[in-house]
């Protein structure tokens, strides 16, 4: 399927789902501290996307078992919440909600540190962040899909960090992956030259590791991935809107 350019129609849903995504965040934020586990953070998640008439799309989707991604320090994504799991001191945890409201999607994720961090910590999580604005600040009509990998990138090696290119980010908001994919990492060979154009939407998520950028699959679960190297990785995460202008944030807090 190619990229869905959205309607006026669609975008206002998607933008309600995105918010209702933003929302969810903040509130399980204020959850995150010493002691808890990641069950916890998951029924937690759950219970405010139902109380506001949404699905946690995560939820048996290609099988995933739970309603929420909870990936705890070296795990670089899909991490599954367990009662197993329990937050400490100096852990940081990247927390991904994706939500269904009316038939529409919102996918977005954030960073937590639990009590005091390292600085080593500190610094990855404010160099991922900062690669995730370099990435959205692409965005305009007209603009190669590569120049974000680009981006992202350079600014990654510029601190001594990696980017995973096994996973990307994805067009979303009538289904929860769509076309096109959004490659974070540039090899200096591959550059994705389709372009840009209002009404597309899509995800912006780069994972920044501290050593190699390969992560491994667990064999068991076969979702929870994790660093080669057992060094943390830190990842954040918009949905955007490609407007007449530039970009919306879509996955802002209400």
């Amino acid at each position: 399927m190619g990229i869905i350019v959205k309607n006026e129609d669609q975008i206002e849903g998607i933008r309600k789902s995105c918010r209702l995504a933003a929302d969810t965040l903040v509130f399980i934020g204020k959850e995150v501290k010493e002691g808890i586990t990641t069950e916890f953070l998951n029924s937690k998640v759950d219970e405010y996307i139902r109380g506001h008439h949404a699905i946690p799309a995560p939820l048996n989707y290609h099988g995933f078992p739970k309603s929420v991604c909870t990936s705890l320090n070296e795990v670089v994504c899909h991490g599954i919440p367990n009662e197993q799991t329990v937050l400490k001191e100096g852990d940081i945890i990247n927390i991904d909600v994706t939500t269904i409201l009316d038939g529409y999607y919102g996918d977005t994720s954030d960073m937590f540190q639990v009590g005091e961090t390292s600085e080593s910590s500190q610094k990855l999580l404010q160099v991922t962040k900062d690669c995730l604005k370099l990435g959205i600040s692409q965005v305009t009509p007209g603009a190669a899909f590569g120049t974000i990998g680009v981006a992202i990138t350079e600014h990654a090696k510029l601190h001594g960090y990696s980017v995973v290119h096994q996973f990307c980010g994805h067009g979303t908001g009538l289904q929860f992956h769509e076309s096109p994919q959004i490659s974070h990492y540039y090899n200096g060979k591959v550059f994705d030259d389709t372009r840009m154009e209002t009404g597309m939407i899509f995800t912006i998520e780069p994972m920044i590791n501290e050593g190699t950028p390969e992560a491994i699959i667990d064999k068991v679960d076969r979702w929870t991935a994790t660093t080669k190297d057992g060094r943390r990785s830190a990842q954040y995460e918009h949905t955007v809107l490609v407007t007449k202008t530039g970009v919306e944030v879509l996955t802002l807090p209400g």
